[in-house]
This record gives structure tokens, sequence and C-alpha cells, in this order.
């Protein structure tokens, strides 16, 4: 009986509400639990298409608009290497949801791969009744347990996408604003606009299906030996977890993968606070 709730309110939520919509997000993030003071805030979309939705960051389309033009001059163009660094991104992920089936695909990039798995885990929510004022909209409070966090959604009814931020979903009503309880991260609609699309993303190597579990043992591996990770028969494009940057180096070169090792090393020490703590 509550799949066919679910299924119901989704359907009739379609039939209602144009869901040809973007819903941008402000992200913010605390990944360095060793300085609580450095927060990392960034813009998100999500955008909502029929029965479909797609989570990323909005510095991701813009580094892959970059990309695809460099591609497309094969060669005679080289993208800007400070427009690249600047659109960085600490959202390293997309989320793919298909709303009338509750299918969740989480996606990230390690190193050279792209790594997808599905969801296996339940949103069990506990709907509070308390109401506030978010923004334009009346909200009411719910709350969840998942990934090793406590989370606190406010969702509203004035927009009826069973839909939210990150892996979130399931409730009467689109997730305007979810906050773990230590604080850590959060995430607030921003902006509504409509006769958006789904992002045709770049997905630049292979993209590899695995389970959950094993998505979580090969990212545990490449913190730990990066440099293993990268092809030994070198040239092309070098990447950490989410983001390109670097076009054209040279991986076999043992001082270039030292020197990439090193910096990824550098930067998992003020990355080790992640949204999912298991």
């Amino acid at each position: 009986m509550k799949k066919l709730f679910v299924l119901l309110i989704s359907f009739f939520s379609t039939l209602f509400f144009s869901q040809n919509t973007r819903f941008i997000y402000e992200v913010s993030m605390k990944k360095d639990s060793t300085n609580r003071g450095d927060v990392k805030t960034e813009l998100a979309y999500l955008d909502v298409v029929g029965q479909k939705s797609m989570f990323y960051a909005e510095k991701r389309i813009k580094r892959d608009s970059i990309m695809q033009v460099v591609f497309q001059s094969q060669g005679s163009m080289r993208p800007d290497r400070s427009a690249m660094q600047n659109l960085r991104s600490d959202i390293n992920y997309t989320i793919e949801k298909n709303l009338a089936d509750q299918k969740v695909e989480f996606r990230d990039r390690i190193a050279m791969d792209i790594y997808s798995y599905n969801e296996d885990r339940p949103m069990n929510w506990k709907i509070q009744s308390e109401t506030a004022k978010i923004g334009d909209y009346k909200a009411q409070k719910a709350e969840l347990d998942f990934g090793g966090r406590h989370w606190i959604a406010w969702f509203t009814q004035d927009i009826p996408v069973m839909d939210g931020p990150y892996k979130f979903h399931g409730l009467p009503g689109l997730i305007i604003k979810i906050e773990d309880s230590k604080g850590d991260y959060s995430f607030l609609l921003k902006e509504t606009k409509k006769n958006a699309q789904i992002a045709n993303l770049t997905n630049m190597g292979n993209i590899i299906k695995v389970k959950r579990a094993d998505y979580l043992k090969q990212m545990e591996k490449y913190k730990k030996d990066p440099s293993s990770f990268f092809s030994q028969s070198g040239g092309g494009h070098s990447f950490g977890p989410g983001n390109t940057v670097r076009v054209g180096m040279n991986t076999s070169n043992p001082d270039v993968r030292k020197r990439m090792e090193e910096r990824i090393k550098e930067e998992q020490k003020t990355n080790n606070n992640p949204i999912e703590l298991k």
C-alpha cells in the first residue's frame, strides 16, 4: 500500500505540476573535520523532467562546456588553466533518480573511470507535525537517519515533487531545506527556473557499474594508493574524484605520477569528513 501511495502521488504531481524545472540549491559543506570553520559553499542543480531528475554541481556543467569546445577543436585549443581551476567543485558526483520506480543511481569518478551504483538503502522518513515558513514556502519537518548522519528536512507540498537534493527523495513535496544534525552539510533551495532540460553531462572515461560496497572499497584503495589507478600507457586526461584537472598529462612519467600522488594525498587530508560516514 505504501508503494502504491507513493506512485499515485508521483503520478498526480506530474499531471498538476509542470516538472520541467531546475531547482537551484546552495550547498554548504564542512569537509575537513579538523577545521570546522572552513565551509565550502557552491550551487548545485536539481533538474526535474517528468519522472526523472539529475542532481549535479553548477561548476560541473560550466566545466563540461569548456571541455566540449576543446575536444571539438581536435587539439587546436587548450583550456584556460585558471578558468578550469576556478571551476573545480567539491560536489564530485552526479545523481540520477527515476521517481516512478524510486531508483537512485550515484556516479563518481575515481581516477580515469566513472563508478556507478544503484542506492540500496531505503529512506525511512519520519514526518513531524512541526511547520515553518522557509522563503516563500510553507514547509513541514521530516527526519531521517541515512549514511551515518541524522538529517532534518523541510519539504513543501506547494511544489508537489517527491524529490530533493543529493539522494534525498520520497517525501510528499519538494525538499527545500535539509541539513545534518552536526551542521556539516546543508542544502537550501535558492531559486526555481522553468523549462529546464536534464543536462547532457560529459562522461570521459569508462563507466563501471558496481555495487555500493565495491565502490566504497575502490575509493578507499584510491585514497591509499592513487598512482595505482593511473594507466602506465601515459598521456590523455588525468583526474581526481569528480574533477577534470589535467589535460595532456603523461601519467607514465614517474616524476609526474609522484607529484600527482602527493597532490591527491594532500587534498585527502582536508577531505576527511564525507557526506556519508557509513
